[in-house]
C-alpha cells in the first residue's frame, strides 16, 4: 500500500494486488447527510445524484457510455458522514475510470433542467424506502435516538426538503465541500501507484487550486472546525410509533453506541455476533429456531466519528410483537448479568475475525478499506493488528461493555398496524 499527497491536500492511496486483472476506483469526500444544515437538508445525497447528468466535457449518456464501453461498473454512495464515487475497471481501463470520476468530481455542471428532472427522481427514491417498512423502521429508530440534528435526519431529505431546495443551495454545497483537502481518490487491484497518481494529477489539473501542501496526514475528524459541531449526540428514548396498514411488525429496539476510534468497539463486535449476529446466536435461537416467532432477528451496532448505535431487529406478526420484545429483553438481561459462555467467545471472535477477513477478498471491498480509512480514521490500522485486538478480548472485556452499553436508556421504534404508542411502554423497563 502506498500513499501520495498532491498540492492542494488531495490524497492518494493505493494497494497493488497482481493476483487480479481489474482495479477498483473510488474518490471518497469527507461530506456525508451528517454535514447539512437544515437549508441544505438532503443536498448531499441530491448533488451525488447530479453529478452523474453531465459535465463540461461529457454529457451523461456520454458517462455511462464511457464505462459500459469497457464493461465497467460505476455507481456512487451517501452515507452519513462522506460520500463515494466508484468504479470497477479492467486494469487497462484505469486510465479512463480516473479520468471519468475526476471530471464528474470536479467539473459537473448541475445544469438547473436537471436539478429539477433529478428532483423527481430522488422523491422516488423516498417514497421507494417508506415503502420498505424494514428501512423505515431503521430510519424511525434513527431520527428518535439522535432526534432532530443532522445525525438523525433521513440521508435523502425528506419530502419538504427536497420540494424546497434550489439549485443554488446544491451548487452551494458543492463548491464549498468537493475540494482537494476533503477527497480521497482510493485504488486496488492491479495498479501502480505513480502511474495512479500522474493519472489523477492530470485528470484534477487546474481543480487541485492554491489550498496549500500541508500534509493531512489524520483526518479532519468532527470537533475540529465541522459543520455539526455542537449539536452532539442526542440520544432520545421511548416509543416512536409509525402505523402502518401492513401484516407484519416491525421493530428495532436499542440505544446509543460507541464511535469509531471507541477501543472497545472490538468486545462490542464479539458480544453483538454472540447475541445477534449469526445462526447460533441467542437471539436467532430463542426467538425463531425454538419458538418460531420471526423469520428475521438480529444484533446491529454502528458507528459514527463521535457517537454510534446499538440495536436489534425483528420482524414478526404483529400478535407476537410484545412476546418478541420480551424474549430480546430477557437476552440482554441474561448477557449483562452473566456474559457470554467461553464457547460464545470463541464463536463471536470468529464470526469477526472471518467477516472482516473474507469481507477483503476482491479489489472493491480493499479500496473502501482504503478510502475510509483515510478519510475517517486516524490511520490505516494492518489487517493482523485489528484480528489480534479481536483476539484478545476477555470476558471481562464482553461483560464491561454489555454493561457499559446494553443498559442505557433504550428507545423503540415500531412500524406496523398499531395505533397506540403507550401500548410498548413496557419493552423498555
Amino acid at each position: 500500500m502506498r500513499r501520495t499527497v498532491l498540492p492542494g491536500g488531495l490524497r492518494v492511496v493505493t494497494e497493488f494486488l497482481p493476483a487480479v486483472r481489474s482495479v477498483a476506483l473510488g474518490i471518497w469526500v469527507g461530506v456525508g447527510s451528517r454535514d447539512e444544515d437544515t437549508a441544505h437538508a438532503g443536498a448531499t445525497h441530491y448533488l451525488e445524484h447530479l453529478l452523474f447528468k453531465g459535465t463540461s466535457k461529457r454529457t451523461a449518456l456520454e458517462i455511462s457510455s464511457a464505462m459500459d464501453a469497457v464493461g465497467g461498473e460505476m455507481n456512487a454512495f451517501t452515507a452519513k458522514e462522506y460520500t463515494c464515487y466508484y468504479a470497477r475497471v479492467l486494469d487497462a481501463d484505469l486510465p479512463l475510470a480516473i479520468d471519468v470520476l475526476s471530471d464528474m468530481v470536479t467539473a459537473s455542471l448541475i445544469e438547473p433542467r436537471d436539478v429539477d428532472a433529478e428532483r423527481n427522481v430522488v422523491l422516488e427514491e423516498i417514497a421507494m424506502n417508506e415503502d420498505d417498512p424494514t428501512d423505515s423502521v431503521h430510519e424511525a429508530f434513527t431520527g428518535h435516538l439522535f432526534g432532530d440534528t443532522p445525525l438523525g435526519r433521513p440521508i435523502l431529505g425528506s419530502v419538504d426538503s427536497i420540494n424546497g431546495i434550489t439549485r443554488e443551495q446544491i451548487h452551494e454545497h458543492y463548491v464549498a465541500r468537493y475540494t482537494p483537502p476533503h477527497l480521497v481518490v482510493a485504488a486496488a487491484g492491479n495498479l501502480e501507484h505513480d502511474s495512479v497518481v500522474a493519472g489523477v494529477q492530470a485528470a484534477f489539473g487546474t481543480a487541485l487550486g492554491d489550498f496549500g501542501t500541508a500534509d493531512p496526514a489524520a483526518p479532519r475528524l468532527r470537533g475540529s472546525g465541522g459543520l455539526w459541531d455542537g449539536y452532539g449526540p442526542a440520544a432520545g428514548t421511548g416509543v416512536k410509533l409509525v402505523s402502518r396498514s401492513i401484516e407484519q411488525a416491525n421493530l428495532v429496539l436499542g440505544c446509543e453506541g460507541l464511535a469509531r476510534t471507541d477501543d472497545r468497539r472490538f468486545a462490542l463486535g464479539v458480544l453483538n455476533a454472540a447475541l445477534g449476529g449469526g445462526m447460533s446466536s441467542r437471539l436467532f435461537q430463542e426467538v425463531r429456531e425454538k419458538r418460531g416467532l420471526a423469520y428475521s432477528v438480529y444484533s446491529f451496532a454502528a458507528q459514527h466519528a463521535d457517537t454510534g448505535l446499538w440495536g436489534i431487529y425483528a420482524g414478526c406478526l404483529p400478535s407476537k410483537a410484545d412476546e418478541v420484545l420480551s424474549i430480546c429483553a430477557d437476552e440482554v438481561a441474561k448477557v449483562v448479568e452473566g456474559g457470554l459462555s467461553d464457547a460464545e467467545l470463541l464463536r463471536g471472535k470468529g464470526q469477526v475475525r472471518g467477516g472482516i477477513v473474507l469481507g477483503l477478498e476482491d479489489p472493491s471491498s480493499r479500496m473502501t478499506r482504503l478510502g475510509k480509512s483515510e478519510l475517517v480514521y486516524p490511520r490505516l490500522e494492518p489487517v493482523d493488528e485489528v484480528l489480534a485486538a479481536i483476539e484478545s478480548v476477555t470476558h471481562d472485556d464482553v461483560r464491561a461493555i454489555a454493561e457499559e452499553v446494553l443498559t442505557r436508556p433504550k428507545a423503540l421504534a415500531v412500524v406496523g398496524p398499531f395505533d397506540d404508542p403507550d401500548a410498548f411502554a413496557g419493552a423498555l423497563t
